[in-house]
């Protein structure tokens, strides 16, 4: 038990590894290099990079990749909540190390840039750097805002992944190849709709990990708290964002899906006279 829950942490650091890694890597080449991305193109490059850690490594520990996910899933599919904490572990250091070796790639970037610019990194004008790493939101929201953006993506997000993985759903079941595509799409498509707003971390791993690789790198009250506090929102909001969005799609869609043959044989064990 012990060996496969620590391959499955392997797994989840992984694929959170690969997300950041690709993800925080084009931002990188977007604000240092001006490479010529639009916010489609951007959020499109962020699917892809789920859509790969799911194909990479899905079989080994479901892809979590998200504390939103992992505790949604724990909520309301049943994942051991003994696990919970070690795959957010998992998931944290595998957001950390993926900005420390994008900073470490980058880093001569990284020192051109704030020499061209005058900028000083910790200053509150370095957030454009330290937007690299972790999410911001745009300068018009207050938290509260971008609380509810964050809520309310993350919910959409939470809702397609249940309907893909989801045995009931007769769409999904023939194809289940393709859930990792439909997936990174939505992430694409949510980021390219909302993505102006917050960033669309969607992603407490994704967001805190690189943050706290910020901080220690010099960025200090910028990462972290973030300016106005800010970091709390894309740790809590979706978190609660999944949570809503698992109560929409059971009582709104799964409710009314034919239940699979094997829960149906479960159901007929648990009640017959011998169990």
């Amino acid at each position: 038990m012990q060996k496969q829950l620590w391959g499955e942490c392997v797994s989840e650091y992984l694929g959170t590894f690969i997300l950041i890694f690709v993800g925080c890597g084009t931002v990188a080449g977007l604000v240092l290099n001006d490479v010529a991305l639009g916010q489609w193109e951007l959020s499109l490059i962020w699917g892809l990079a789920v859509t790969m850690a799911i194909y990479v490594t899905g079989a080994v520990s479901g892809t979590h990749i998200n504390p939103a996910v992992t505790i949604t899933m724990a909520v309301f599919r049943g994942f051991p909540w003994g696990k919970v904490a070690p795959y957010i572990t998992a998931q944290m250091a595998g957001a950390f190390s993926g900005a420390a070796v994008v900073y470490g790639l980058y880093n001569k970037a990284f020192i051109h840039y704030e020499s061209a610019e005058s900028l000083v990194r910790g200053s509150a004008e370095s957030v454009a750097t330290a937007g690299i790493f972790s999410t911001y939101p745009a300068p018009f929201l207050t938290n509260v805002d971008a609380f509810f953006v964050e809520f309310a993506i993350t919910a959409l997000l939470l809702i397609v992944i249940l309907a893909v993985v989801d045995e009931r759903n007769p769409l999904f079941v023939p194809l289940k190849n393709v859930g990792p595509f439909i997936i990174g799409l939505t992430v694409a498509m949510i980021g390219g709709s909302f993505g102006n707003l917050t960033g669309f971390a969607l992603n407490p791993a994704r967001d805190f990990g690189p943050k706290l690789f910020a901080w220690i790198a010099g960025w200090d009250a910028v990462a972290l708290p973030a300016p106005d506090s800010y970091v709390w929102v894309p740790l809590i909001a979706p978190i609660l964002g999944g949570l809503f969005g698992a109560l929409v799609y059971d009582f709104g869609v799964r409710r009314y899906l034919q239940k699979s043959e094997q829960e149906d044989a479960s159901q007929e064990k648990s009640h017959s006279p011998a169990s």
